[in-house]
Parts: C-alpha cells; structure tokens; sequence
C-alpha cells in the first residue's frame, strides 16, 4: 500500500497546483441533464411520460477534465474538435466563462459530441447520444496538430483524454508527447480502446481495469499485482495506474513497485467524471512537483469528493483538504 502524504505536503502541493498551466488534448463533450418528474405511463407505449422540470449543461469529456483543472486553481488550454453548431458554441462559451483558454478549441465537419440524460427521482431513465466518431481528415488533423504542439510549449503538464471520438488520432498522439518530451514536462493519459498502444513514452497511463484487461485480452489478477509490470514493459510508459472503482487504484512503476492507493469515497452518489477529476489532479500535481505516488493520493481523495456529488462535478481544494482530514480523523480513531 501507497502511504498516504503528510497534511503540509498535501497542502503545499495543492498551492503549488494552482501556479500552474495544463495542456488538455482530448474528446471534448457537451453534456445535457433534463430533470422532471414521473406521474403516469404514455398510452402510446409501454414507457414512463418524463415532465421535464430543469434543463442542465454541463461540459463533458475533456472539457470536463479542462473545468476540473479550472477548479484546482490552475490555468489551462484545451485542444479538441467541435461542430459548427450549438453544441461548438456552448462549450467554447461555458469554457471561456471559467477563463479556460479556447483557442485550441478546432471546428469541423461534424457534429459536436453531446450526451442528453434523462432523470427522473435521481434515477437515470435513458441517455441519448448524439455523435460522429469516425476517423477525422487530414487536414483536420493537421490543424489539430498545430493546435497541440501550440499548446503544449507553453504548459506545465500535457492530458490526453481518449473517449474514442476520433480526435486522439496517433499523429494527435505522438506530436503531444514529442512536444512535451522537448520541454521535459509530464503527459498523463486516459486511454480507451482505440489506439491503445500508441502512448509510447507517456508518463502515468490511467486505464479501467476493463480497458487494459480488453487491450491485453487477458484478465487482470489484481490480488497478484506483480505481473503488471509487464503490461507496462509492452505498453512504453513510465507508470501505470490502474483504477479500480471501489477497490482504489494500483500504481505500478518501470522499477517494477507496485502499490495499491485504497478508496477514500466515503459516500459515492454518482460516479460519473470521477475520472476527469483524477486526471486533472494527476496533471496538476504532478506539475507542481509531485511524485506519482503523491499524485495518486491526492487525485484518490478528490476523486472521493467528486462522486459524492450528481453529474460530473468538480472537487476544490479546500474539499480535499476536508476530505484527508476526515478520512485521518476516521482512521486514526479505529487505530
């Protein structure tokens, strides 16, 4: 097991945090939550009839990770594809209401990606997606490309945020971490199953559990975490850190540690975004001097914040504060 960090040094990480400035390459989401009220069956089929009440937006993907890093105090820049539409619209003036920089931020010729979520007595009756998530031109990726390597020589740390809507194309992939390479800084990557094993070179890896164990095609003995360095050996980065949902997460590194960061969550709500805040304090912290380890702790307890809340929200760090004090308290007492 990771030890946990001392309150000063988490404090004094969380500080130094704010100081600094991430580069956000990824799938960029509009996110729409319609909230209401069920009373009767439709007589025209055999569903609930939802009396929408609120209408929500909300970013989503790594435009979420973008407001999670807003949140921590620091300042970023997101690189990502979006429509000539509203959706486009919406998410460059929601981000620049946060004073996230939006001129990473390049149209094309498709739809923005949005996720409308129907919600009725905090249950989630049905989600609708609206996307387009083939491969992007060339010329696109071109631009996009210039966009990225703009964004990452003048920033702290670089995010790749992968939610298999095209955009982390493997020459989107490779400029950002060439780029950060010449500049020495930190890449952190959440992956999907699209181009797996195109991060050759990243820093910390951060996939599910189910997403390495469907890359490799094997299962994954967590209980026996010493065959993991392998899968870190075939993938070409530094650390791993598999996440775990309510198990925690597993740091393993290229001198073959491996540590286990436990749950701190001590009620889980909604787990939606839980890992855009991982990744944004992973970024964050690491770019403000943090060990991986350290990073891990810390993205750990904001983690635990954030699923306590419903949507993909954020954690502050006055939140994560209270949440290590708490979890300390709790800890200590049954020592």
């Amino acid at each position: 097991m990771i030890e946990t960090i001392s309150r000063d040094r988490l404090v004094g990480l969380l500080h130094a945090a704010s100081d600094q400035r991430v580069a956000i390459v990824g799938d960029a989401m509009l996110d729409v939550y319609l909230q209401g009220d069920v009373e009767r069956i439709s007589p025209e089929a055999p569903v609930p009839v939802v009396r929408v009440r609120e209408r929500r937006l909300a970013l989503g993907g790594a435009a979420n990770v973008a407001q999670n890093v807003v949140a921590i105090g620091a300042a970023c820049e997101l690189v990502a594809a979006v429509g000539h539409d509203d959706g486009g619209r919406l998410i460059k003036e929601m981000l620049a209401s946060l004073d996230a920089e939006t001129r990473g931020l390049v149209e094309v010729e498709r739809r923005t990606t949005t996720k409308t979520r129907v919600i009725a007595r905090s249950q989630q009756l049905v989600r609708f997606d609206e996307e387009e998530d083939g491969e992007l031109t060339d010329a696109e990726v071109e631009r996009i490309v210039e966009r990225v390597r703009a964004a990452v020589e003048s920033a702290d740390a670089v995010v790749l945020e992968d939610y298999n809507k095209g955009l982390l194309a493997p020459a989107v992939i490779r400029a950002a971490i060439d780029a950060a390479g010449l500049v020495a800084i930190p890449v952190i990557v959440d992956p999907k199953y699209r181009n797996f094993f195109s991060y050759r070179g990243a820093t910390v890896f951060k996939p599910n559990r189910r997403e390495l164990e469907a890359a490799l095609g094997a299962d994954v003995d967590i209980e026996h975490p010493e065959a993991l360095p392998a899968s870190l050996k075939r993938l070409g980065v530094e650390h791993l850190l598999l996440t775990l949902g309510e198990q925690g997460m597993v740091l393993i590194s290229d001198d073959g540690e491996v540590g286990r960061v436990p749950t701190t969550a001590r009620e889980v709500y909604d787990v939606v975004g839980a890992g855009d805040t991982v990744t944004a304090y992973l970024a964050t912290t690491m770019a403000a001097g943090a060990t991986p380890a350290e990073a891990s702790v810390i993205a750990n307890f904001a983690a635990g914040v954030e699923v306590g809340k419903l949507g993909a929200a954020t954690a502050t760090p006055a939140e994560v504060i209270d949440a290590y004090d708490a979890f300390h308290v709790v800890r200590d007492a049954v020592v």
